[in-house]
């Protein structure tokens, strides 16, 4: 646990992790290994069999997947502090993404075998990870509703201000996201001529800048109107 000090801070930024109770907090951490990843580096596969659960320290994870002609579906990008790999912890079955280092991460493991080992000898710590997932779930929810009833500039806006936001963490709002535009209009199901149409738009109107390979949010005021669908 000594050497994972220096990152308690940022993991307490997390909603999920800030509430759990210390003494699981305590156990975690005394189960949980360091592994580094270089840029590109695959993490889990599709089909792989569960690894345990994880939390970005540093960097970010790609989650999605690759069809047989190469196409991409990105759905998330998982930045620090939040955490990952829950949905196999829970059934036992084999991973239902592809995980890739989004350049240089540190993450932080908690092996299969050590947490189911800790569920079974505490079964009361269950409610707390299922809370993990129903956070994740919720957005989900949210993201489906949007696909279908919003139009592309509403949701472009307002998955901004979730990743801005954290989604729903305690560290406040963030000013520049790392994500490049072809990233954004994956996670959209968008094109990427109308992502970066949107995106100029919203320059225009004073809400953000575009700069390579990020977003920097000038006017969250203004982002939110358009989130909203307002001029």
């Amino acid at each position: 646990m000594t050497e994972f000090k220096h990152y308690l801070d940022r993991l307490r930024t997390g909603q999920w992790f800030s509430q759990l109770p210390a003494g699981l907090q305590e156990e975690l951490l005394a189960m949980a290994q360091l592994r580094r990843l270089e840029p590109g580096q695959r993490l889990f596969r599709r089909g792989d069999p569960p690894c345990g659960l994880y939390a970005v320290l540093e960097g970010a994870i790609r989650v999605g997947s690759i069809s047989e002609n190469g196409k991409e579906a990105l759905l998330v990008l998982v930045e620090s502090p939040h955490w990952f790999g829950e949905i196999s912890l829970f059934d036992g079955q084999p991973r239902t993404h592809d995980a890739f280092a989004e350049g240089q991460v540190t993450l932080l493991n908690l092996p299969q075998t050590s947490l189911l080992a800790l569920l079974k000898r505490e079964p009361r710590y269950w409610r707390d990870i299922a809370l993990l997932m129903s956070q994740k779930l919720r957005l989900a929810f949210i993201a489906l509703e949007e696909m279908s009833l919003l139009p592309a500039p509403q949701r472009l806006a307002r998955r901004l201000l979730m990743i801005a936001e954290g989604y729903g963490g305690l560290s406040g709002q963030r000013r520049v996201i790392q994500l490049a535009q072809e990233q954004l209009a994956m996670m959209l199901a968008i094109s990427r001529q109308t992502t970066n149409q949107i995106l100029k738009e919203l320059e225009a109107q004073g809400a953000l800048r575009l700069n390579y390979g990020e977003i920097e949010i000038l006017d969250p005021d203004l982002l939110k109107r358009a989130a909203q669908g307002k001029p």
